[in-house]
């Protein structure tokens, strides 16, 4: 029987139904148990998967690479350097060429539509790694690691604090309303999530029962919180904004004065990383010789704290992709969800 998952692509996690998000966090929690205990698992024996990385990265590349080689398959990773996507040949024709070659595509990079476009000439599953608009393989590492604390997802509060507007953003309060989940989103209003994000958010949650708000208040917005999560205040391509979010997104930084307000000490907290959280990186050194701030997002206190998850996150990026590869590309029996 074919599977539901069968050679569909991986664009946006709304593209997916509240059992099927469930049914992949599951299927991750059962791989990474299975790797734990060293049983193969070569669903993927003697395919090839292509990588496209725009933009750099670090954990993206390390899971797609040892997540495809733990089911048998082989990883080529193209760099924004190595191929001509939207330069010499248009995405349609890279897509074309690629899907001939290739049973699989990942793709990370800027532009939404780059990613759509492939999926709809490649002729084989395409796997959105980042764009700017929206994350959803870390989703599954997100949510997965909220299951693995808490042992459920459906009724638990999750507060984003600091850059409302970005993909991590984007892409929690759209899944978050899918599986149930309360998300809020503690920023300025200067950014809020567009308007377009906030209202397909809302739309899942008429269905699911998931409380969605947007608010500035970021004190009142941490209390009664089982989540807190923050990310980088720019994003890559955004470094230029730095001196401006680093003023307006000051008060909402993950400090220990600011996790008094949650009211409990059973919170985690989550971090998609890299983060700036001490001067022991170039970059964050910079900021510190530029603007006298030593920590951004988050301080190093709090990112080395008891409740920190950020580790278990990223690993957890690894099993949550090999799961949608597995089940998007293998020949697996999952007649229904």
């Amino acid at each position: 029987m074919t599977s539901v998952f069968q050679q569909r692509s991986l664009l946006s996690t709304k593209d997916y139904s509240k059992e099927e998000l469930i049914y992949l966090i599951e299927f991750s929690e059962h791989l990474k148990e299975m790797k734990k205990r060293g049983i193969p698992h070569r669903y993927l024996d003697g395919k090839n998967i292509a990588l496209l990385f725009e933009k750099t990265s670090t954990r993206t590349r390390a899971a797609f690479t040892v997540a495809a080689l733990d089911l048998g398959a082989h990883p080529e990773f193209l760099g924004k350097d190595d191929i001509q996507l939207g330069k010499k040949e248009s995405v349609r024709d890279t897509a074309l060429v690629l899907g001939s070659m290739f049973d699989g595509i990942e793709f990370r990079g800027f532009k939404q539509s780059v990613v759509e476009d492939l999926a709809k000439y490649a002729g084989v599953p395409v796997w959105n790694g980042l764009t700017d608009k929206e994350h959803p393989t870390q989703m599954l590492a997100d949510y997965m690691t909220v299951k693995e604390e808490f042992g459920k997802l459906e009724g638990l509060k999750l507060v984003y604090c600091g850059t409302g507007r970005n993909n991590v953003a984007n892409s929690l309060l759209i899944t978050g309303a899918i599986l149930g989940v309360n998300v809020t989103i503690a920023t300025p209003e200067e950014l809020f999530p567009t308007e377009e994000i906030q209202v397909i958010a809302r739309e899942f949650a008429k269905k699911s029962g998931s409380v969605i708000e947007v608010t500035s208040d970021v004190k009142a917005a941490v209390k009664g919180a089982n989540v807190i999560y923050t990310n980088v205040w720019a994003a890559m391509g955004e470094e230029g904004q730095f001196e401006e979010r680093v003023k307006l997104l000051n008060p909402y930084q993950v400090n220990k004065e600011l996790l008094q307000y949650v009211g409990n000490d059973d919170y985690i907290l989550l971090h998609c990383l890299p983060a700036f959280h001490n001067t022991d990186t170039i970059i964050g050194m910079e900021m510190y010789q530029k603007f006298g701030v030593a920590e951004m997002e988050m301080t190093d206190e709090v990112f080395y704290s008891k409740n920190a998850r950020q580790f278990q996150q990223a690993e957890n990026r690894m099993h949550t992709i090999k799961a949608i590869m597995a089940a998007t590309l293998g020949d697996l029996f999952i007649p229904r969800v």
